[in-house]
């Protein structure tokens, strides 16, 4: 059972209506974004803070296979769809510092 995005952000046909803000599951290999809120449960919430996934960092979303691989704090994580269905992100432009 898929999570429903947070109040405000609404997802149409598998893209984000509305200011970019989109779940991670929906974001193509090779993209560079920004966590904009994580809509899991409390205890999940910190553990994913605590591996580096905490809102305003930037990650790079390297591959979506049967998991998807990101790049987190210089170190390479792989989380569950499911998991990425609950990482409310926004792109980050190519040409800024750090992407």
């Amino acid at each position: 059972m898929k999570q429903k995005p947070p109040p405000g952000i609404e997802v149409l046909e598998g893209r984000c209506a509305g200011p970019e803000v989109c779940p991670l599951s929906r974001v193509k290999a090779g993209a560079v974004v920004c966590i904009r809120q994580l809509t899991t449960a409390p205890e999940v919430t910190d553990r994913l803070r605590e591996l580096g996934f905490c809102e305003e960092q930037r990650i790079k979303l390297l591959t979506r296979r049967s998991n998807f691989i990101c790049q987190v704090c210089n170190a390479r994580l792989a989380i569950s769809e499911r998991l990425a269905d609950s990482i409310m992100v926004e792109p980050v432009a190519a040409s800024l510092p750090g992407a």
